[in-house]
């Protein structure tokens, strides 16, 4: 099929409503649109020179975290949290009462990302792992007992009544069948898709089966970065799309509608493929930066410490790329020392322009490598 002649599919009446029943996607595309291949051939150049820049920097998985940390937080501010980055690295007992479970989400969405990368060692991107990701996603949180882990049996909506909905997901007894077939979609060689335009398909597709009672935004932003990972199009996975998304959300959500009402499919890979682009190079951006500002601090401050506490201050340095909020326990703790010592430390590393402290208290004092998470906000 060619894109241009791309059908969505059909209003299904239900009980005093319509439900949307999307065709399927598993068969052949074929575009002969120059704008499109022009989008696809710089959406390539852009993840290439990420790929160079993730293969050249040493000890890259502390850089990665802060992506998934900025991943969790934007996509779950999508659909409505309010956790920024920093509140991402703190421990429960450092949040006010109302921030919790916001907080908790984005956890939850943390640790799904990292159970889910590490799963692909040995499992497909598949209806198997969407589902046991669901359930690390939901576990805990708000609709915690929506069926987590389990395709719905009965009919979502996105609005705030069945009656008066934005949008009714197909009936749920077509469910079992459009994930079966958008899982074979995104695996079959039998077909030639470019990966890019597999992947902008099928996340249309999975938001428009709306196949989970709850979460399904961020799963199916997140299964954009699992098939880039899966697919090895990323060495790393440094690449998440909800900040492009988050960004231009009237246009996300319009243009996701606009293939639903008007067969719009074309618009919405345009968009798709901008935000790969984009999204690539201001990574790779972010990673010149962080090499700067690392090569800066290794330069100009490390040797300012005495070789008696050079390792120390090497350690603490290497951990807050992971980790760049701590207290004096946790550098206590990483460096095997007095709380005194790493007071003392930390002092240091203020005093540095390093660290600044964040919460304007005397007692359980937070700090936080401000310069770093900066690199992470453009």
């Amino acid at each position: 099929m060619d894109i241009s002649e791309f059908q969505a599919g059909e209003f299904e009446d239900c009980y005093e409503y319509k439900a949307f029943l999307p065709t399927r996607i598993c068969h052949e595309w074929v575009s002969s649109d120059a704008e499109l291949t022009d989008l696809l051939g710089r959406a390539d150049r852009a993840l290439g020179e990420l790929n160079a820049f993730a293969a050249l920097i040493p000890d890259i998985d502390f850089f990665i975290a802060m992506y998934v940390a900025k991943e969790a937080t934007q996509s779950s501010r999508i659909e409505g949290t309010q956790t920024n980055i920093e509140d991402a690295f703190k421990d429960i007992g450092d949040l006010d009462a109302e921030a919790i479970d916001d907080w908790g989400e984005v956890q939850n969405y943390i640790r799904a990302i990292n159970e889910a990368i590490a799963a692909l060692e040995t499992l497909p991107l598949s209806n198997r792992l969407l589902r046991q990701t669901h359930t690390t996603l939901m576990d805990g949180v708000r609709g915690e007992h929506k069926m987590p882990g389990e395709f719905r049996s009965s009919q979502n909506w996105i609005g705030v009544s069945l009656k008066n909905a934005i949008f009714v997901p197909p009936h749920h007894e077509h469910v079992p069948d459009l994930m079966s077939d958008l899982e074979r979609f995104l695996h079959t060689d039998d077909i030639h898709v470019h990966p890019l335009l597999r992947i902008a398909i099928a996340h249309y597709q999975f938001e428009t089966i709306h196949p989970f009672l709850d979460g399904n935004g961020r799963l199916g932003r997140l299964m954009i970065s699992l098939y880039l990972a899966a697919e090895g199009l990323l060495a790393k996975p440094a690449l998440y799309l909800s900040d492009y998304f988050e960004r231009n959300k009237t246009a996300y959500v319009d243009h996701l509608m606009a293939v639903r009402q008007g067969n719009h499919l074309r618009a919405w890979l345009v968009f798709f493929l901008h935000g790969i682009e984009e999204t690539a190079r201001s990574s790779a951006n972010a990673f010149r930066a962080i090499l700067d500002l690392k090569g800066g601090i290794e330069r100009d401050v490390l040797p300012r410490f005495s070789a008696r506490r050079q390792d120390n201050a090497q350690a603490v340095m290497r951990f807050l790329y992971g980790q760049p909020i701590v207290d004096i326990k946790a550098v206590a703790r990483l460096t095997d020392s007095t709380a005194n010592t790493a007071s003392a430390l930390i002092s240091d590393l203020v005093d540095h322009g390093i660290l600044s402290e964040m919460t304007g208290q005397r007692r359980n004092r937070l700090f936080v490598f401000r310069d770093y998470i900066a690199l992470f906000r453009r």
